[in-house]
């Protein structure tokens, strides 16, 4: 049966490979080609074979009924940087540029799907977050069309993507704090999405904010603690403060100092991932 199955797979594929016509034609073949050959490693390498390479004098296969496939545990949120969706997609077709993400959403709020969910797209890159450094392969990534120095924030692409991103919760069954930015999981490198209204996402349960109403916290409370137990690396804390103002703070983006309202703020995230 495991054989039969792959073998539809590659035929259905090929199939897909020899519909495609329009303006995309040459990228979705790209993209068919990929799936057929990821379909061919696992046809190659099943586990029975793999246990063949495991140094042991006693071994047997046994097959388990209980494993899925690549099951998203994040989403991770992004500006292009870019003029345009068209800008973006060349991008993402671009071999040498090696950079991709599940989701790119327009000013308009169209939505183009580029990867599978299933699929590890290539949009986080370098960082950390909690104790994951490869979040390429635990989050979905969704780029949005927007420049990152000018742009508004059209409520039209901020309602196309809270309602994709409902569905991938539903779907995925992805926690409330594991919404974050670019920023959050590269603070060395990258500040998208900037200027970002992560509270409107917030009140529709994607990600956490603050009340208005907000708290002094205790003497002892030890922001370095508080940005680790968050999810921040805190190796560089610099980077790491500008990180989450950034994200929370969204003034005096520059200065690695919290002002003593940047703290009250923290203090109110911080509690909110106890």
């Amino acid at each position: 049966m495991k054989v039969k199955s792959v073998g539809l797979l590659l035929v259905v594929t090929a199939t897909l490979m020899s519909c495609y016509t329009g303006k995309y034609a040459a990228t979705e073949r790209v993209y068919a080609k990929k799936a057929k050959e990821f379909a061919k490693v696992y046809k190659k390498n099943p586990a029975e074979q793999q246990l063949g390479q495991v140094e042991a004098a006693n071994k047997e296969w046994v097959a388990s009924v209980n494993f899925g496939m690549r099951k998203p545990n994040y989403v991770m949120i992004h500006h292009t940087a870019q003029h345009s969706v068209e800008q973006t997609i060349q991008t993402f077709h671009n071999a040498v540029a090696e950079v991709s993400s599940h989701y790119v959403i327009g000013r308009d709020g169209k939505v183009v799907q580029m990867v599978n969910d299933y699929y590890r797209a290539h949009h986080a890159g370098a960082g950390k977050w909690g104790n994951d450094t490869d979040l390429n392969s635990s989050s979905i990534g969704i780029e949005l069309d927007n420049n990152g120095l000018t742009d508004p924030w059209p409520d039209v692409q901020i309602d196309a993507l809270i309602r994709l991103l409902g569905s991938l919760q539903k779907k995925y069954k992805i926690p409330q704090a594991n919404f974050i930015g670019h920023m959050d999981y590269a603070p060395t490198r990258k500040n998208d999405p900037s200027r970002f209204p992560w509270d409107k996402l917030a009140e529709n349960g994607f990600g956490f904010w603050y009340d208005s109403d907000l708290e002094t916290p205790p003497e002892d409370f030890n922001p370095r603690l508080a940005l680790r137990i968050i999810g921040y690396d805190i190796k560089n804390i610099d980077a790491t403060i500008k990180a989450f103002k950034y994200h929370y703070i969204q003034q005096d983006t520059g200065s690695a100092v919290l002002s003593e309202d940047d703290v009250k703020i923290l203090y109110a995230i911080y509690k909110k991932f106890l």
